[in-house]
């Protein structure tokens, strides 16, 4: 979290550093997922500990690179080897950091883009969330709820809003975005009981 004041950075400053990280981070954790994919065990067996829900990018990742893996949306600790723990810990550290609220990288990207109109975006983004923990009773992203509430959902103004983008970064903005629906996953991690 880059929390600024705005006086300090225009808008394509908080752009650059907004979406420069989170890059960064996902250059890292897709090669690193990729050789944890590729050392996974042919024959995985349920665990009994934990049930980690793989980010839509994993999943896409140990389709093609594992079409024989027959469960592709989640993996239990005992399949995990160091690399797919690390490519699987660093996506959903990329794609909570690109969430498009309050001073998140994704926060900063979502203003640099849309302005003032983020911040409906970011309030939307809440209260679905909110409504997604009571009904799922993932109880265990209630506490990143009220780090984001406490920090404020919506992002300040910059040094300077007029400052333009321009095309290539508006592009790369948009892309990044996906990020977050790419690599955050949802349903976390599940503890198994029997």
């Amino acid at each position: 979290v880059i929390s600024m004041e705005g006086s300090r950075a225009n808008r394509r400053e908080m752009f650059d550093m907004g979406v420069a990280g989170p890059l960064a981070g996902l250059a890292v954790a897709l090669p690193i997922t990729w050789i944890g994919i590729l050392r996974m065990s042919a024959t995985p067996a349920p665990g009994d500990s934990f049930c980690f829900h793989n980010p839509l990018l994993f999943q896409y990742m140990i389709a093609w690179l594992r079409p024989e893996y027959p469960t592709p949306a989640v993996l239990y600790l005992n399949q995990f080897n160091a690399f797919l723990m690390a490519g699987w810990v660093g996506m959903l550290v990329t794609g909570l950091n690109m969430l498009p609220i309050s001073q998140f990288d994704g926060g900063h990207v979502a203003y640099a883009l849309l302005g003032k109109r983020s911040h409906v975006l970011a309030r939307g983004l809440l209260v679905a969330a909110i409504v997604f923990v009571l009904t799922t009773e993932k109880y265990m992203w209630v506490i990143m709820l009220v780090v984001v509430i406490l920090l404020g959902v919506d992002h300040p103004p910059t040094a300077d809003d007029r400052c333009q983008l321009g095309r290539v970064r508006k592009v790369i903005g948009w892309v990044a975005l996906l990020i977050a629906v790419l690599c955050f996953p949802p349903l976390g991690i599940t503890p198994i009981t029997r």
